[in-house]
Parts: C-alpha cells; sequence; structure tokens
C-alpha cells in the first residue's frame, strides 16, 4: 500500500514539474497527435474537388420541403376535421400550417436568389449575412400571423393551431428522410 501511495506522488510531482515548465501561453495538444508526429496540415479542397463533394452529398430542395409541409398540412387540417367534424377545427389547424408554410416559403426565396460578388469569400459572406436577415424575417412573419389569428380564424382553436403548426414544422423530417439518394 505504501509503495502504490508513493507511485502516485511521483506521478504528481513530474505533473507539476511539467506544468511549471510550459509557458502559461503555450498552445494545449492531444497527446494523440504529439505521438504522431504532429498536426495534419489543412488543405482547401480545389474546385473540381468541391463539386465532385457536393455531387455525393445528399441534399434536399427547400422547394421540395415545402412541398411535404403542404401536403403535410393539408392532411393533418383534413383528418383534424373528419375526426372533429368541425369547422373551426380545421381551419384552425389550416392556419397553423400557413404560419409554417408561408414564412418558410419567404425564406426559400430569399436563400435560393443569387447572391452578387466576385469572388467565393464575398458570396459566402453574403450568403451568410442573407441567412440570418431572410430568418429574421420568417421568425418575424410566423410571430405576426400568430398574433393575427384569433382575428383572422373565426372561432379559433389555439390546440388545432398549434397541431397544425407542430406537425407541418415536423414535415421536414419527412422530406429529409424520403429525399432522394445519391452514392458517396
Amino acid at each position: 500500500m505504501q509503495k502504490v501511495q508513493s507511485a502516485d506522488s511521483q506521478a504528481n510531482a513530474a505533473r507539476a514539474q511539467a506544468d511549471d515548465d510550459t509557458p502559461a501561453n503555450a498552445p494545449v495538444r492531444p497527446a494523440n497527435l504529439e505521438a504522431e508526429g504532429g498536426a495534419e496540415e489543412f488543405k482547401p479542397l480545389s474546385a473540381e474537388e468541391a463539386q465532385a463533394l457536393m455531387a455525393r452529398l445528399d441534399s434536399v430542395s427547400p422547394w421540395r420541403v415545402l412541398a411535404v409541409q403542404v401536403v403535410g398540412g393539408s392532411v393533418v387540417a383534413a383528418v383534424a376535421w373528419l375526426l372533429t367534424g368541425s369547422r373551426p377545427v380545421l381551419w384552425s389547424v389550416l392556419y397553423g400550417a400557413l404560419a409554417v408554410v408561408l414564412p418558410n416559403a419567404v425564406l426559400a426565396r430569399g436563400m435560393t436568389r443569387g447572391t452578387r460578388g466576385s469572388d467565393a469569400r464575398t458570396r459566402a459572406m453574403g450568403s451568410a449575412l442573407g441567412f440570418f436577415i431572410w430568418e429574421g424575417a420568417k421568425v418575424a412573419l410566423t410571430v405576426a400571423m400568430l398574433f393575427a389569428a384569433p382575428r383572422l380564424v373565426e372561432g379559433l382553436s389555439w390546440p388545432a393551431l398549434l397541431v397544425g403548426l407542430v406537425l407541418t414544422m415536423k414535415m421536414m423530417w419527412v422530406a429529409w428522410v424520403a429525399r432522394p439518394k445519391r452514392g458517396i
């Protein structure tokens, strides 16, 4: 038992010594990189390599997502109407679906418009800024539509509206799972 404690004490003393020898602002490197002899060097992709990578990756068009959301929202509204037979419930579910689809259409339109710029960096910065601007517009439109719902939908049912909103929003996953596959 005494030898184990002294071995632990020696290890702790060695660690403390190593910490004292290391400058405070020295970069921290994972042990596995030091064992391999250094970090891998970053190599940017050429235009051809980037195009080949993009061709192999699966993606979903925002317009396909919108189409799936429209169909999904319509199905949810039809099921709600069949279950309840109530027109206010039908219109509430449809308005909930519309509160997802319309703002997403605004975002998709804004993001799929061409980005102006002479070089790739300018276009990338414009795309990032554009995303934040259009996402802000989407959120603002969604909030405005929800505030306007009691005035626009006669006999509004908030639970039905929220069911339509949430289930239509989740149709994005259906569009992603059902996307056309490309080989990698």
